[in-house]
């Protein structure tokens, strides 16, 4: 099974266009999925939109009515998989945005790699050109400076994507190896992606990864990302250290 999460916050103009587009990748691809959204408090046609494509394709739809942010949206999808998958050895969790700037295309090739022998496959955005928003080209540009060591020492070339796919055991393992009551991700945005790769990469025997195009498919709506607010969250995570790939679980 493959497990398709999307966090959303008012992507009443872009959601149905990402879920037409999932239903046919998948269509074409062949296997068995779902769709997992997490309407994260939105105020505008998100849960309309998202209510005339239940029945249309595999989805389930998680609302919270207070607005729990970026990294909780992640986590409270991932813990959902965990919870579910009848095979977590074999089956794959996929993360993307719901604003259309990740091509739901490349999960295709993600999910090969995953039958192919990999743990976790992290989307590489390339080329960051003149179609990507200035302020997300400005907060790419400057994380490496801002992150140091915890950007060059990453497992992959970028720690910030949030389009990964998962073999859905490493998951369980990231969770399982919490306390009680401890978050999986404490960083609300930007952060969370980088946070969530430490957390998963010391169980991942075999880490890839898969370029896409990013920011090249038109957007509805200008981007919401703020350059310098997302590298002062990137601060506290400086000091993040990745595992040597033989320590690996």
């Amino acid at each position: 099974m493959i497990y398709i999460g999307i966090p959303v916050h008012n992507e009443g103009r872009t959601i149905g266009v990402q879920l037409w587009k999932i239903r046919k990748v998948m269509a074409e691809f062949g296997r068995p999925y779902e769709v997992s959204v997490f309407d994260d408090a939105s105020t505008d046609g998100t849960s309309q939109t998202l209510a005339n494509y239940v029945g249309r394709l595999p989805l389930r739809v998680t609302r919270s009515e207070i607005r729990a942010g970026y990294g909780l949206a992640i986590e409270r999808l991932i813990r959902s998989v965990v919870a579910r998958s009848t095979y977590p050895k074999r089956d794959v969790a996929v993360t993307l945005q719901g604003d259309f700037s990740e091509d739901p295309t490349a999960l295709v090739a993600m999910v090969k790699r995953i039958e192919g022998g990999a743990d976790l496959v992290a989307g590489s955005p390339s080329p960051i050109g003149s179609s990507v928003p200035r302020p997300v080209r400005i907060g790419r540009g400057l994380a490496p400076l801002v992150l140091g060591r915890a950007f060059a020492q990453a497992p992959v070339t970028d720690p910030l994507s949030g389009f990964r796919a998962y073999r859905v055991i490493v998951l369980k393992k990231a969770v399982r190896q919490l306390g009680n009551g401890e978050r999986l991700l404490a960083a609300a945005g930007w952060g969370a992606n980088l946070e969530l790769l430490c957390r998963v990469a010391s169980h991942a025997r075999r880490i890839e990864e898969e370029p896409f195009p990013l920011g090249v498919l038109g957007r509805e709506r200008e981007s919401r990302f703020r350059a310098f607010p997302g590298l002062r969250e990137l601060v506290g995570l400086r000091s993040t250290v990745w595992p040597p790939a033989h320590e690996r679980s």
